[in-house]
């Protein structure tokens, strides 16, 4: 939920053509077979190489994942497969799959990778995200199709591609990173929440159409959580204030109270549970959205949370 730029939308950049050959990083160390609930399953993260993705990762390889990392950047895959391998020396060696969620070859490729270093996905965590904050009434087109090709149509590839997949393999769980957005107002932010309540919709769809076959599919309601991209809004107090202040359990959440939600969806221990939404926000969604009138006054002008903006582009700050 980063803002970018005098007027942009967060993004992480539109990739270039992703080299899709797999790369995987082994420990150098000689272990022991590494044990647990999901040894000899799959698991495909996008979204892998930082954040709630990474930290989801990271619990399905301690309990013996082989993970697939999806991300726009390989360079940063490779190091969080590093940083897998020195804590895990005994677990599969993570592999990744360079690639962008809104592209449906990089993503049917990645989850064939992840299918094949085991020849069974079991588990798929679609955690790809963008945001932005602007006036609905003076949004790019552009940068609101961004927002939805990064977060829905990357979510539907995931599902799609994956779904089939562990259908084939006999089963097993997708889990949606969605938010808070979702379900509660959150005003300057209107592509990002119609995308993670697009999100939830499939959520409910896909698990209705898996379910027979022996496949979950739930997600992940999360407030604010302090990872990389919400650098600029953890700055602002104001901001930070506007979640708190609607909090029960009143703190920023961290990447692992995030995925640590998630593995419960993935594993068995939650094998009665598909088609839920599940808020991880220390209560916010019982409360009102934050207000990020602050930064949106801070890349449109002051004009723009006041009422009779037009969306005009005269008086918006330097």
């Amino acid at each position: 939920m980063l803002p970018m730029g005098r007027r942009a939308a967060v993004t992480t950049g539109r990739p270039k053509r992703a080299d899709l050959a797999v790369m995987s990083t082994t420990s150098t160390e000689s272990a022991a077979p590494f044990a647990g609930p999901f040894a000899g399953s799959g698991a495909l993260i996008t979204g892998g190489g930082s954040g709630i993705g990474f930290a989801a990762a990271r619990l399905l390889a301690r309990d013996g994942a082989q993970v697939t990392l999806m991300g726009r950047t390989a360079e940063k895959l490779a190091a969080a497969a590093d940083e897998l391998a020195r804590e895990f020396p005994g677990a599969p060696p993570a592999t990744i799959a360079p690639g962008s969620v809104d592209d449906e070859t990089a993503v049917a490729e990645a989850v064939r990778i992840a299918t094949e270093t085991t020849g069974r996905l079991a588990i798929a965590v679609a955690s790809a995200g963008t945001g932005g904050v602007a006036p609905i009434v003076a949004q790019p087109l552009d940068e609101f199709q961004n927002i939805v090709s990064t977060n829905l149509t990357g979510t539907f590839l995931t599902i799609k591609h994956a779904g089939a997949a562990i259908v084939a393999g006999g089963g097993g769980s997708i889990v949606a990173v969605s938010s808070l957005a979702a379900c509660t107002v959150h005003a300057w932010m209107s592509a990002y929440a119609a995308t993670k309540a697009g999100i939830d919709a499939l959520v409910r769809n896909a698990a209705d159409e898996l379910g027979p076959s022996g496949v979950r599919v739930n997600s992940v309601q999360p407030s604010l959580v302090d990872t990389e991209l919400v650098a600029w809004p953890m700055a602002d107090e104001p901001l930070v204030e506007s979640y708190l202040v609607n909090m029960p359990v009143a703190h920023i959440g961290r990447p692992d109270e995030v995925a640590q939600v998630i593995r419960f969806l993935a594993g068995d221990e939650s094998g009665w549970v598909t088609g839920n939404c599940l808020p991880v926000d220390g209560g916010h969604h019982l409360r009102r959205g934050p207000d990020y009138g602050s930064i949106a006054a801070l890349l449109y002008g002051d004009d723009a949370v006041l009422p009779g903006f037009t969306g005009s582009t005269t008086d918006q700050a330097d």
